[in-house]
């Protein structure tokens, strides 16, 4: 009898032929447009220099087109049939991991939220196991899961009796769970009440019912010795929960991302456990979805073309990158190759994964593990665990290089899920109706363009190393495959390309050269044609993943600041790394909620504080566009040539319009406190200099 099926896969064909279709038409004219910068550059009348530049920019900017299509030539949705799963008794171990390193950038009641949101699964409790590791050894953080640990023999209970699926009381108690209160019986509101005391007041009522293992780990870290962030943290969790429970595979948590939907684990499993697929799969990921974000997301929060168009494209080719949380990876894909996964790990243990006979033992699957949370675990296992997490204990070992999360570049989730793929693994995006994981967003400039240099300078870096998807990859992928990294890694550049757009030819529109074919030039309906298409295909695909117009103006705007302010500043921070003048370092981006930032984020508005430094170069390019602008205006109706000047009139317009927030955080404002700016030009002014 053929068993059942666990996961359905769906490929976008009508999408897939309406995209390969708009590739064929765009590249044409991308082409043709080339053809007639280089042809015109060496045999035109043209000004050298600044033509030469405007070949480069656009070849840049084909360039990076040209990868971008990679996501879109065959996109797929996968599904899970939860009703075909096997019964708990079949399941397999998971071990989840959390994160947390500052209490001040990561609230500890939202690191609690989390971490009680995963101990409440609809999963078998001691199949479930779930660790804190804590690499600002916050007193704060202990003491909280304590208390965390007690409130869960209360919480977990009612949650499984009720069958409540908002599983992380916070969201539970506020307005996000409020439809899952209504219509409920007496017994259920009663009980309602005494779990939100207990919540509010940390009484100590405490159930018998099993709930799963709970550690927390602060790893020693000491200044003489390496500890590598993140990655660091998630291979110290990799070893000590080896030791303690062993599970086949882990869910990795951001510690404000908590689960939102108790089933997401039993999902992963349609696939995991599926024959066909299981063999070479390393891990499904699960999309990152905000619960702050606003209806008018202005800094793109959701980040929509990442995960309702670039992931599902790569889904169709051998799966998606891990996005750093939210997603289930089977532990031995970390020790080696899906065709041989035991070489690496088992052979010359005590090298490759340390001096530990206990650990070694789980690698073997011969040790003994204590996974359903009844007593303390035995001395002679913490004590090994303090081993496990020490800062020596790496030393020698292939910790980082070969086996567990990689140490060589800052993005662990990037290069960790791409070597992956280069030994041979697939992933799976799974994006089902409600959101598995829910988290916060930024919603200031200043935590966006951190967030956005400290991804850019991590993926350069992994672009410019001896990985580099361009010559390490391609050769240990697809060339599909190897598109998609490469835009990641490098997609950065682009933002030297958008300093020559947004400067070049509006100085020679100040100047009189025109830089574009005249309006009655047939050449100039190459250009027209490939500015419409461009949007075309953006708007498009905006439509088609539940957006709107709005959506589709917000993220052309951002799309700009960010390339000339977050982009820039991490492509300056790798090169600089990479030469070797400034140091490795880690910004954790901050996820506390400020009432007054968040007003302002669902107003509609831009929150500059904080981020003049940021801010600089895209207040300088507003303000020469500005100029440009004026001066060139008054000398084209002066000259009467707006058929050869259009071009440059019509980009340094649109420049102006796109960067309106900043103009208008220029302007002096009065409020009840006196005269005030969005963005204080003498702090600008200060910063510059």
């Amino acid at each position: 009898m053929a068993s059942l099926s666990l996961n359905t896969i769906k490929v976008h064909q009508a999408r897939a032929a309406i995209n390969r279709l708009h590739i064929i038409f765009h590249l044409a004219a991308t082409l043709t447009l080339l053809h007639y910068r280089v042809s015109t550059l060496f045999h035109g009348d043209v000004p050298l220099f600044a033509w030469g530049l405007m070949t480069t920019s656009e070849s840049i900017f084909a360039f990076f087109w040209l990868l971008s299509q990679a996501f879109r030539w065959r996109p797929v949705t996968h599904a899970s049939r939860l009703e075909n799963i096997p019964g708990d008794a079949e399941l397999p171990g998971v071990d989840v991991f959390v994160c947390t390193a500052d209490p001040k950038k990561e609230p500890t009641v939202e690191v609690m939220n989390t971490v009680l949101s995963a101990m409440a699964l609809d999963y078998p409790p001691e199949k479930l196991a779930v660790y804190l590791s804590d690499d600002g050894g916050s007193s704060s953080t202990f003491v909280a899961i304590k208390e965390a640990c007690l409130f869960a023999r209360c919480w977990i209970p009612f949650c499984r009796k009720y069958g409540v699926k908002t599983r992380c009381p916070e969201a539970y108690f506020s307005s996000y769970g409020g439809n899952e209160r209504l219509l409920r019986s007496d017994e259920f509101k009663e009980e309602e009440i005494n779990i939100k005391i207990i919540h509010d007041n940390k009484k100590d009522e405490l159930d018998d019912d099993k709930i799963p293992l709970l550690v927390y780990m602060s790893r020693e870290k000491r200044p003489l010795h390496p500890h590598h962030f993140k990655a660091g943290a998630l291979n110290a969790l990799l070893r000590v929960s080896g030791l303690m429970s062993n599970g086949p595979y882990l869910l990795v948590l951001d510690c404000d991302m908590y689960c939102n939907d108790p089933t997401s684990a039993k999902q992963a499993m349609c696939f995991h456990l599926d024959p066909e697929v299981s063999p070479s799969l390393a891990f499904v990921q699960y999309p990152q979805i905000f619960y702050n974000v606003s209806k008018n997301d202005i800094y793109d929060g959701q980040a929509r073309s990442a995960y309702k168009t670039k992931w599902q494209g790569m889904d169709g080719l051998r799966g998606p990158m891990l996005t750093g949380t939210g997603y289930y990876l089977k532990r031995k894909s970390l020790y080696g190759s899906p065709n041989n996964q035991e070489d690496v790990f088992l052979h010359n243990p005590e090298n490759n994964s340390g001096l530990s006979s206990k650990f070694i033992a789980s690698l073997k699957g011969t040790s003994e593990h204590h996974t359903n949370g009844e007593g303390l675990l035995p001395d002679t296992v913490l004590e090994e665990a303090r081993n496990l997490a020490s800062c020596t204990f790496e030393k020698g070992t292939k910790w980082g290089k070969e086996i567990g999360y990689s140490y060589d570049c800052l993005l662990e989730s990037t290069i960790t899920s791409y070597l992956l793929h280069t030994r041979g693994w697939k992933s799976v995006y799974l994006y089902p109706e409600r959101p598995c994981f829910l988290g916060s967003t930024t919603i200031d400039m200043k935590d966006a363009m951190v967030q956005q240099m400290k991804w850019s300078s991590g993926s350069l870096q992994l672009g410019l190393s001896r990985l580099s998807p361009l010559t390490y990859g391609i050769s240990r992928m697809s060339t599909l495959q190897s598109m998609c990294y490469t835009y990641f890694t490098l997609v950065a550049i682009q933002s030297f390309a958008f300093l020559l757009y947004g400067t070049v030819p509006q100085l020679c529109l100040l100047s009189g050269i025109p830089l574009y074919p005249k309006v009655s030039d047939p050449w100039f309906g190459v250009f027209l044609s490939l500015y419409l298409s461009s949007h075309c295909q953006h708007l498009y695909e905006v439509l088609f993943t539940g957006g709107s117009l709005r959506t589709w103006w917000n993220e052309q705007r951002i799309w700009m600041i960010k390339s000339v302010t977050g982009c820039l500043f991490g492509c300056l921070d790798a090169l600089m790394k990479w030469v070797g003048i400034a140091k490795v370092n880690f910004r954790l981006t901050n996820k506390a909620i400020d009432q007054e930032k968040l007003v302002k984020y669902k107003k509609g508005e831009f929150d500059f504080k904080g981020a003049e430094l940021f801010m600089v170069p895209l207040v300088m390019l507003v303000m020469l566009n500005l100029a440009c602008f004026i001066g060139g205006v008054r000398r084209v109706i002066a000259e009467s040539n707006l058929q050869e000047m259009f071009g440059q009139v019509f980009l340094s317009s649109f420049v102006l319009v796109l960067s309106y927030p900043i103009l208008e955080g220029l302007i002096p404002k009065k409020d009840s406190d006196g005269l005030k700016t969005t963005f204080s030009f003498n702090k600008f002014i200060v910063v510059s200099i």
